[in-house]
């Protein structure tokens, strides 16, 4: 008896009950054009904005789901840098960042041009430019030669929870998966992502990688289905959040049938989510823009602007006259001149903390 759907005969040819899944289909396609509502009234620069932090967050946390954490600063350098956009800070380069950045813009932004083997060869060699996954060698830019099993647990006491199928099945499954995504038109534009994502997924073509891979050709097809070449919202913090059902639903669905229903509804779930929780980001890019058109006027120098973004996008921890001067790259004195010239002006309050703990909170 097959263990895994993809052993099974019919392979592929998926199945749902459309009756479970049509109201939330249909919730989730009214949020969406919501939010493409409300992002409409943004104006171009806002727009911009909204979707430099909405793609920052899409690659900090596909990375995070699989245990890696990007610096968040090399991150928005790398996709400022790439749109042309205003990057205030650092702008070192770092191989990595740069490489699934790169691949998450060439998916969402040219989600219009075909997938092909080449395009996912090319994905999989920007993700892995060293030739290595950690400290491990592995087959890069190509489809793995060897088996491949999910496991958990640690030695002695593994725990299979999923098996792909074996290497000599790659090339062929691979170009049914790829026709099918270029070719299909009949089937509602976001339930062809989920399906995307889960046939991908226990393809599992490639020897590392495939998790970031599915959830990219996820975003290229949300990108058709929104219509913009723009993400306002992200579907992979929204995975990372429900990381634990993420990975169950997955493997139940892979000992399972051929019917998705479950599948579908955790998705649409997920995709729900995610468009509710890109208010936050969009209010924040407003919120931002507001801030500084009231007071323009009353910042001096430009280390001033550079920590009021910082400050604005999510500092972490408090703000001190150290981590000012670190920040800007500058003196101790110049930071706490800076800082008491914003706190004269009311754009900083300074906290009730003294001496050395003394830290400083924006005024909004």
């Amino acid at each position: 008896m097959p263990l895994y759907i993809h052993q099974l005969k019919d392979w592929a040819q998926f199945n749902w009950s459309q009756d479970e899944l049509i109201n939330l289909l249909a919730e989730v396609r009214q949020l969406q054009g919501k939010l493409l509502g409300k992002v409409e009234l943004l104006g171009f620069d806002l727009k911009d904005e909204a979707n430099l932090e909405t793609l920052i967050q899409d690659v900090i946390k596909t990375s995070e789901i699989e245990g890696e954490v990007l610096n968040p600063e090399l991150v928005r350098s790398s996709i400022a840098i790439r749109l042309g956009l205003d990057n205030l800070g650092i702008e070192h380069s770092n191989r990595n960042i740069d490489g699934i950045v790169d691949m998450m813009l060439d998916a969402t932004q040219n989600s219009n041009k075909s997938l092909s083997e080449d395009r996912l060869l090319a994905w999989h060699g920007a993700l892995f430019p060293t030739g290595r996954s950690g400290l491990y060698k592995i087959e890069v830019a190509q489809w793995r030669t060897g088996d491949m099993q999910v496991v958990s647990g640690g030695m002695g006491r593994e725990k299979i929870h999923f098996e792909a199928p074996q290497a000599n099945r790659l090339e062929n499954e691979m170009q049914k998966f790829i026709a099918w995504f270029n070719q299909e038109n009949s089937l509602d534009s976001i339930l062809k992502a989920a399906i995307a994502h889960l046939w991908f997924i226990t393809i599992h073509p490639f020897d590392d990688g495939n998790g970031r891979i599915a959830r990219a050709i996820t975003d290229m097809q949300l990108s058709t289905s929104d219509g913009v070449n723009q993400r306002f919202y992200s579907m992979s913090s929204q995975i990372n959040a429900n990381k634990k059902s993420y990975y169950t639903i997955l493997e139940k669905t892979q000992k399972g049938d051929l019917d998705i229903t479950e599948w579908l509804k955790w998705f649409l779930t997920c995709l729900k989510e995610a468009i509710i929780a890109s208010n936050l980001i969009i209010d924040r890019v407003v919120q931002k823009h507001q801030f500084f058109l009231n007071n323009a006027s009353k910042i001096t120098n430009e280390r001033q602007k550079i920590i009021i973004t910082k400050l604005l996008e999510g500092f972490e921890g408090n703000l001190t006259s150290s981590k000012y001067a670190k920040i800007v790259k500058t003196s101790p004195d110049t930071a706490l001149r800076d800082i008491n010239d914003l706190v004269e002006k009311g754009i900083l309050l300074k906290s009730n903390s003294g001496g050395r703990s003394t830290n400083y909170l924006l005024n909004i």
